[in-house]
């Protein structure tokens, strides 16, 4: 991924405020060619965005290091007020800037990529985004922090652990095993086969 790129983050349409994220290696450059310097790190900076000589709006400007950002790469968010001609200015000056508009979900999919996210918690952010209803919403929720993947993570062990007795039993009848190994593997299954 060397290649850096943008998006707005907020729906389409008028509103108050509009969000455009950036990511990648250009992430910084972009942030000086459009507000000046960086803001320090995870901290939001009021600053007057221009491009070319011209105002285009004051914005808050967030910066965000890799890896400590949500693609795991160098990221800047710019806050700014929400209407058609204000966002389309800023994402015209971000395009001048050598960057290109990102895909869907391309920001997520960086994210697992660079290993921030897991597949179920990418999953999870697509869910979130298409919650409807509230128990859609805390499903997605939980999702996205990982209790799909520490219950993926309890089964693994526990079917190891079943396979290993198992294994044991097959591959080593003749020696000094405890009594009945198969059957203690039962219990396992048994757990596996009740919460899958």
């Amino acid at each position: 991924m060397n290649d850096t790129i943008y998006a707005p983050a907020t729906g389409a349409g008028k509103a108050a405020v509009a969000v455009i994220r950036v990511s990648g290696p250009r992430s910084g450059g972009a942030v000086r060619a459009l507000a000046g310097a960086l803001p320090r790190p995870r901290r939001a900076a009021l600053r007057q965005l221009s491009h070319a000589g011209v105002a285009l709006d004051d914005a808050l400007v967030l910066w965000f290091e890799g890896p400590a950002s949500y693609t795991g790469e160098d990221a800047a968010e710019f806050h700014v007020h929400g209407g058609r001609a204000v966002v389309e200015a800023v994402l015209q000056a971000l395009c001048a800037e050598g960057l290109r508009l990102a895909e869907p979900g391309e920001f997520t999919r960086r994210a697992f990529e660079n290993g921030k996210l897991d597949l179920t918690q990418a999953e999870g952010v697509a869910d979130l985004i298409d919650a409807e209803t509230e128990a859609q919403r805390r499903q997605a929720l939980g999702q996205l922090g990982g209790a799909l993947s520490e219950r993926y993570e309890t089964w693994r062990e526990l079917l190891v652990q079943t396979l290993a007795m198992l294994e044991a039993a097959v591959d080593f009848p003749d020696e000094d095993l405890p009594e009945d190994v198969a059957g203690r593997a039962r219990p396992g299954l048994k757990l596996l086969e009740a919460e899958i």
